[in-house]
């Protein structure tokens, strides 16, 4: 295994075992932006990578035929120059001849990377791909074609469920998603970066687990010092970020923008008919596509009711540092609060803080059932919510894990700067919500309140009492 891969395990053993296959392999990648796809196939496959090329963002169909035919001069530089082709139909047909030119028998990989980008308006590219793929590569036990694309959902509609000729084609995909607590840690310290874990979560609820952003984290500085510079400085590697990071990934981007500043306002988040009435660009058609498109890219996540109804079934942000540019970087400095020392005192930041480490519980449910030991009990993730009426109060569970054991967790995150002391007013709402919950649900299942917080809680009566388990933020670096 190539050392300076962090993490990745259960997609390295899937490389490793196509690479023994003995028969052709049409590998797709896809996954968030900045995750690391481009990165991992060419680290991995860089002794059998015979030849790679990247789609150009809005580049023409010329211009991506030139930069073929250049990639095809540098991976081949004995072979008689490559022409620009004047279709991809004759790109690929110099390809093969290349190919056919290589004399060792190991597998060989051909990598197309960013491949929503080289199928522009009428160039043909994927008829043509297609027809590579069928009449060429298919037919060579000895290679694996690897496609890879930021746009999830266009790999998904136009590649996996193809219904021409890449049909059923796909032999391999590879959903790529950010590192994991535990593998930021260890990513930073490979880097000789040595935070406590405290300033680790700091770090993760800004940047996600996405490796182009912990690059720029710096040896020697505080997680403020690095939130700080990367976000709020005038060349911050995260200060424009978010005006390029979703018109990359989709040609109209402004109502998937919309959805993604409509979730950030709304914690508990928002289902299908509330995201809806939410701004006039939006149409009911229209917010499916750009529903499953942002799902797809790994920007928000689906979390069905208790109740199991596709109807309420709730759209959140999950994207960190989407959510985390909408709560404390977007209009700041209008307001007069640049830099993260003048945000870190603001409303905004605490309803971030809230917000974000529910979402890193999210992340890992399955560190989660770990700590608790139920890993091996068949469960599921869900929220659930209760809208107020005249005579009581609403309620509303952001996580709770429905178990085959007859037990139920009820799940409090609570993010602080030391332990969280359970008070009588705070002890007054769990009980009133749990007693609301069984109530409108009718479950027979024993409840198990279990809480979720940095520094666990501090041991007075109110735990005693109602605290059936604790986790402190220590779990949720577990592998």
């Amino acid at each position: 295994m190539d050392t300076s891969i962090t993490g990745r395990e259960d997609e390295i053993q899937i490389l490793e075992r196509l690479l023994e296959s003995p028969r052709p392999e049409l590998l797709a990648v896809y996954g968030r932006r900045r995750v690391g796809k481009t990165f991992l196939i060419k680290t991995y496959y860089k002794p059998n990578i015979v030849f790679s090329c990247s789609g150009q963002h809005l580049g023409k169909t010329a211009e991506q035929l030139l930069n073929f035919a250049e990639r095809l001069n540098e991976f081949f530089p004995r072979r008689k120059a490559a022409y620009v082709p004047g279709t991809w139909q004759e790109a690929f047909r110099q390809l093969e001849e290349c190919i056919n030119g290589i004399k060792h028998q190991k597998k060989k990989v051909v990598f197309f990377d960013e491949l929503p980008w080289l199928d522009g308006h009428k160039s043909g590219f994927l008829s043509s791909f297609s027809y590579f793929w069928n009449m060429y590569a298919e037919r060579r036990d000895d290679l694996i074609v690897v496609i890879c694309g930021s746009a999830a959902s266009w790999i998904i509609e136009k590649v996996i469920n193809n219904k021409g000729g890449l049909h059923n084609r796909i032999t391999q995909r590879i959903r790529l998603l950010p590192f994991t607590l535990h593998e930021t840690e260890l990513y930073l310290r490979r880097r000789n970066i040595h935070l406590d874990r405290y300033q680790l979560l700091q770090l993760y609820m800004v940047m996600g687990g996405i490796p182009h952003y912990l690059n720029a984290v710096e040896r020697g500085k505080s997680a403020t010092q690095n939130i700080d510079k990367a976000c709020f400085s005038k060349d911050g590697v995260l200060a424009n970020e978010f005006n390029n990071l979703y018109a990359a990934l989709f040609n109209s981007p402004e109502k998937h923008v919309q959805l993604i500043k409509a979730l950030a306002q709304k914690n508990k988040g928002l289902t299908r008919g509330e995201l809806l009435k939410t701004g006039k660009l939006l149409t009911g058609g229209a917010i499916t596509t750009i529903l499953n498109e942002l799902t797809e890219s790994g920007f928000v996540e689906k979390v069905y009711p208790f109740e199991n109804l596709e109807k309420n079934a709730l759209y959140r942000l999950t994207d960190e540092f989407s959510l985390f540019y909408f709560k404390c970087m977007h209009g700041a400095r209008a307001a007069g609060k640049a830099g993260w020392a003048g945000i870190s005192n603001s409303k905004a930041y605490a309803s971030w803080c809230g917000y974000a480490f529910e979402n890193i519980c999210f992340a890992h449910t399955l560190q989660i059932k770990k700590a608790l030991q139920i890993a091996g009990v068949l469960s599921s993730q869900h929220s659930w919510y209760k809208a107020g009426a005249d005579n009581e109060g609403g309620a509303q569970i952001d996580l709770l894990i429905d178990r085959t054991d007859n037990c139920i967790n009820l799940c409090e995150m609570k993010f602080s700067t030391a332990p969280f002391t359970i008070d009588k007013k705070y002890a007054a709402a769990l009980r009133e919500r749990i007693m609301i919950f069984r109530r409108y649900t009718n479950v027979r299942k024993t409840l198990l309140l279990t809480f979720i917080t940095t520094y666990g809680l501090v041991d007075n009566e109110y735990k005693q009492q109602l605290a059936d388990g604790e986790i402190a933020m220590d779990a949720l670096f577990a592998r």
